[in-house]
């Protein structure tokens, strides 16, 4: 019986290999993220425009204005000459943030008085614009300091920042350990998802059902192969964000390990519940997709849980891709072992349980 078992997970590996979109579908995500996801996927702002609107004509407005154009995040300054063209600029996306510094700037700063700059964001682009303005406030902030310094006075209070785990804040430390769970949910949901459905649409599901192999051996040859392709592409993944995009790898392997082991198996269930519904691979697709998007946005990878409602917090327990998203974190930056894993490591193992027998009973009824 073990040798048949064996033969059926080999016959699953040979047809996703041998199919040349399913060749694709298993190899080119994990090229195409690796190249483009570091890249393209990032919240930080390095191009952006600063609009600026200065009415003062003294030394305190133009020195401003020099330090934020020889500010990293503005390698685009414009100028602009009335509160309407500073309104237009924006308005047309020109610039994602605009600053007015007001007539008497200079002499405010002079005389030891606060002197206002207005702000203008954005708010179509929020989130980025937020970010260019915290550039654009440090750069105030510090000139302000250094004036208040030049004059004997105190400067301003300031919070000194000193960041954790990610000293130099590099955004592909932070989506390279993702992007290993989320390629290997695409992979693995996709080899189970088609099996059984691949089955009935060439006919061969009846033929499986009289051999001497049992549904539950049958499960086991359909999830096999899924969790091989899901520790494959998550080798591959992990591997180039150590030597390629220099990621520090601080933690267990062996806990990495296991842990993707009761991941792959919690989405092996899912995967064999999604194709035992379907009656074509084309339904399948789509059941996969279904699953999958509402899985990351639950998963804390677009928004952080605790700013979701109570109800979707709870359905972000039960995702599997939290748990594991918060795994590959910790080994990654934190250095986390079996111990540091195993709070979120047993709520894996309760989705394995949960989706394998929920899988199978769905499996069961379909072909009874």
């Amino acid at each position: 019986m073990f040798r048949r078992l064996i033969t059926l997970i080999k016959k699953e590996l040979q047809l996703n290999l041998r199919d040349p979109q399913s060749r694709v579908l298993l190899f080119l995500p994990v090229l195409l993220q690796l190249t483009l996801f570091p890249f393209a996927a990032t919240l930080e702002v390095k191009n952006a425009t600063l609009a600026i609107l200065n009415h003062d004509l003294g030394g305190s407005g133009r020195e401003l204005v020099q330090r934020l154009a020889a500010a990293r995040a503005f390698p685009h300054l414009l100028m602009v000459t009335s509160q309407a063209e500073l309104t237009r600029v924006v308005d047309e996306q020109r610039a994602l943030v605009a600053l007015e510094v007001p007539a008497d700037f200079s002499r405010k700063i002079a005389d030891g008085r606060t002197a206002d700059v207005l702000a203008v964001i954005d708010g179509r682009r929020s989130n980025s614009a937020q970010i260019a303005f915290g550039y654009a406030q440090s750069v105030i902030l510090g000139y302000a300091d250094e004036r208040a310094t030049q004059a004997g006075r105190p400067p301003t209070s300031a919070v000194i920042v000193r960041n954790f785990y990610n000293p130099n804040l590099e955004y592909q430390w932070f989506i390279l350990p993702v992007l290993v769970a989320v390629i290997t949910t695409l992979g693995s949901l996709i080899v189970t998802a088609l099996s059984v459905a691949r089955e009935r649409e060439q006919g061969t599901l009846d033929q499986l059902l009289v051999s001497p192999l049992t549904p539950a051996l049958i499960m086991v040859g359909k999830a096999v192969p899924a969790i091989m392709v899901a520790f494959v592409q998550a080798t591959v993944i992990a591997l180039a964000a150590v030597f390629i995009y220099r990621v520090p790898f601080q933690g267990s392997v062996f806990a990495l390990y296991l842990s993707m082991l009761f991941y792959a198996m919690s989405l092996a269930g899912f995967g064999l519940f999604i194709s035992a519904l379907c009656e074509t691979q084309q339904q399948a697709f789509l059941g996969v997709f279904s699953f999958m998007v509402p899985a990351v946005m639950l998963s804390g990878f677009v928004a952080p849980i605790e700013n979701m409602p109570l109800v979707f917090r709870a359905i972000a327990w039960v995702d599997p891709l939290s748990h594991f998203i918060v795994i590959l974190k910790g080994v990654f930056l934190k250095g986390y072992g079996l111990a540091d894993v195993w709070p979120n490591l047993w709520p894996l193992l309760l989705d394995t349980i949960f989706t394998m027998s929920i899988g199978y009973w769905m499996f069961r009824r379909r072909i009874a």
